[in-house]
C-alpha cells in the first residue's frame, strides 16, 4: 500500500467520525426541542384544561398592566372560575379603580370569590368587593374605607437654611399642594374637595356591592379596620373560611364542578427595589431600630405609589 492511499484511507475514517459525532449531535439537539415542546404542551394543556384560577393581589395595589392583562387572560381562559387570594394595605385610589372594574368584568363571564389573607385594607377592600363573596379569617383585617393625600412641607426648613423658592404661576392654586411652601387656605379647601369626591365614591361602591343602608354604612366608613369576626355581622364581608371554604362555595352554589384543579395565574416578578427596602426595613426593626425601620418602609412606599390620591391603611 502507497503512501498516498493510506492517508487517503486516514481521511475517509477522520471524516466517517466528524459525520458520525455532528449525526449524533442534531439527534441530541432535536430530542431536547422535542422534550422541551412537550413540557410547554403540557403546561399550556394545564391550563387550558377546565380548572379554577387563583390570581394574588398583594403588595401595594397600582392597577399595574401585569395585574389587568392577567384577569383578562382569565376571562379569556378555559378557567370555569377564580379565586382572588388577597392580602394588601391598599394602593392609589385610582389603580384600585381600575382593579374593580377589571374583577367585576371577569365576574360577569365567571364566578369569581376572594379569599382573604392577613389583609385586605382600603383598596384592596376595594378589589375584595369586586368578587361575588369575601371569605376572610377571624383575625384578617378588613375595612378602611377612606381616601387621603399626604405631601411633605419642609418650608420651615428652608427658612432656617435660609432658602427660598420662587415660582411664577398662572394662578394661586397651580401646582398646590407645594411642599416647598405653606399650604395655603384655598390650596387645602381645593384638596379636600377631591378627596371627598374620592370618598363619595368609595362609599358608594361599597353600599351598593354590600348592599348596606346609609345606617350601616355610616358604622364602618370611619377608615377605621375590623376584624374578619367584626366584619361579618357589619356586612363587610360574607363568611369564615379560606380557600377551602370557598371552593366549597363556588361548588355549591355556583354550580362548579367538583375538584377541579386550582392553578396559580401569575405576573412577571416585580417590585424588587421595594422588596430589597422591606427586607432592610425588617432588619432594622429586628436590630431595635425602630423608627429607621418606619422610615425605610415609608419612602419606599411613596416612591412606587408616587403623586395622587390614596387608599391605603398603614405602612
Amino acid at each position: 500500500m502507497s503512501l498516498s492511499t493510506a492517508d487517503y484511507l486516514v481521511d475517509r475514517r477522520r471524516l466517517r467520525r466528524q459525520i458520525s459525532f455532528w449525526r449524533w449531535a442534531a439527534f441530541a439537539v432535536a430530542a431536547l426541542a422535542i422534550v422541551a415542546l412537550g413540557l410547554r404542551l403540557t403546561t399550556e394543556a394545564g391550563v387550558g384544561q377546565a380548572h379554577i384560577a387563583r390570581l394574588s393581589i398583594s403588595g401595594l395595589i397600582t392597577g399595574d398592566a401585569e395585574t389587568v392583562k392577567l384577569i383578562r387572560d382569565i376571562g379569556d381562559s378555559k378557567a370555569v372560575a377564580a379565586v382572588l387570594s388577597i392580602d394588601s394595605p391598599g394602593g392609589t385610589t385610582e389603580g384600585s379603580e381600575v382593579l374593580y372594574e377589571e374583577i367585576r368584568r371577569l365576574a360577569a363571564k365567571k364566578p369569581v370569590v376572594a379569599v382573604v389573607g392577613t389583609m385586605a385594607a382600603s383598596g384592596a377592600y376595594i378589589a375584595a368587593i369586586g368578587a361575588d363573596r369575601i371569605f376572610v379569617r377571624g383575625n384578617s383585617i378588613v375595612g378602611s374605607i377612606g381616601v387621603l393625600m399626604e405631601f411633605p412641607n419642609v418650608s420651615g426648613l428652608m427658612d432656617k437654611v435660609g432658602v427660598k423658592l420662587e415660582s411664577i404661576k398662572s394662578s394661586p392654586l397651580k401646582a398646590a399642594p407645594n411642599g416647598m411652601e405653606p399650604t395655603s387656605d384655598a390650596a387645602r379647601d381645593a384638596i379636600a374637595a377631591l378627596i371627598a369626591d374620592s370618598f363619595a365614591w368609595f362609599k358608594g361602591l361599597v353600599k351598593e356591592r354590600r348592599q348596606m343602608s346609609d345606617d350601616e354604612l355610616a358604622r364602618v366608613d370611619d377608615g377605621r379596620v375590623f376584624t374578619g369576626r367584626q366584619g361579618v355581622p357589619l356586612k363587610l364581608v360574607d363568611s369564615i373560611g379560606g380557600e377551602r371554604e370557598a371552593i366549597a362555595w363556588l361548588e355549591a352554589e355556583k354550580g362548579v364542578a367538583k375538584d377541579l384543579p386550582v392553578r396559580d395565574w401569575k405576573p412577571p416578578a416585580g417590585f424588587a427595589g421595594l422588596k430589597f427596602t422591606s427586607l432592610a426595613a425588617d432588619f432594622a426593626q429586628a436590630a431595635g431600630w425602630t423608627e429607621l425601620a418606619g422610615a425605610m418602609r415609608r419612602a419606599a412606599f411613596a416612591a412606587d405609589l408616587g403623586d395622587g390620591l390614596l387608599s391605603v391603611w398603614n405602612f
